[in-house]
C-alpha cells in the first residue's frame, strides 16, 4: 500500500483484479472449455484405443517369448469370454501351472473382440492351432487391429481386420 498526501488527505490505493475483470476472465476460460471438452474426450478414448492395442501386442510379444525361452507351451486365455474382461499368460509345466502375466479389465470405452477364445504358442515361438488369432480393438471413432503372422509375431495396424 502507498500513501500520498494530498490536500491533507490520505489516499490509500490497493492493487488487484475488478468483479468485472474477473468475470470476463472466468468467461472467456468458459468459453475456451467448452470449445475443448469435446475434442479432449475424443482424444482420451483413442488414446484407450492406442494402449489396448499396446497391451495386446506386448501380450503376444510375452507369450511367445516366454515359449521359445522354456521351449514349452505358453497359452494366453481371456478372463471371461470377452477379452475386454482382461487375461492371463499361463505355462504348464511337470503339472505346475505359473502364471507369467496378467490384464486387468479395461473401461467400457474400449471393445476387443477376437477370431480365437486362446492363443497357444509353442517352443519355437509360432501360433498353434489353425486360426490366425486376430484381435479387433475399437472405441469412439477409432479402430486398431492386431493380427499374428505366420511366424507368431504380432503386428499392430490402424484400422478394420
Amino acid at each position: 500500500m502507498t500513501s500520498t498526501a494530498h490536500s491533507g488527505k490520505s489516499t490509500i490505493r490497493h492493487s488487484g483484479f475488478t468483479l468485472v475483470e474477473l468475470l470476463v476472465t472466468v468467461s472467456i476460460a468458459a468459453v475456451l472449455m467448452s470449445i475443448g471438452m469435446p475434442s479432449l474426450v475424443d482424444f482420451i478414448k483413442n488414446q484407450a484405443v492406442g494402449t489396448a492395442s499396446f497391451d495386446v501386442t506386448a501380450m503376444l510379444v510375452l507369450a511367445r517369448s516366454e515359449a521359445i525361452k522354456r521351449n514349452t507351451n505358453v497359452v494366453v486365455t481371456p478372463a471371461s469370454s470377452d477379452w475386454k474382461d482382461g487375461w492371463t499368460v499361463t505355462v504348464t509345466s511337470g503339472g505346475t501351472t505359473t502364471t507369467l502375466g496378467r490384464q486387468a479389465a479395461y473401461s467400457s470405452a474400449v471393445s476387443i473382440t477376437s477370431s480365437v477364445t486362446s492363443v497357444t504358442y509353442g517352443g519355437n515361438g509360432r501360433v498353434q492351432g489353425t486360426t490366425v488369432p486376430t484381435f479387433a480393438i475399437s472405441g469412439s471413432s477409432r479402430t486398431r487391429c492386431v493380427s499374428v503372422s505366420l511366424s507368431g509375431l504380432p503386428n499392430s495396424k490402424t484400422g478394420a481386420c
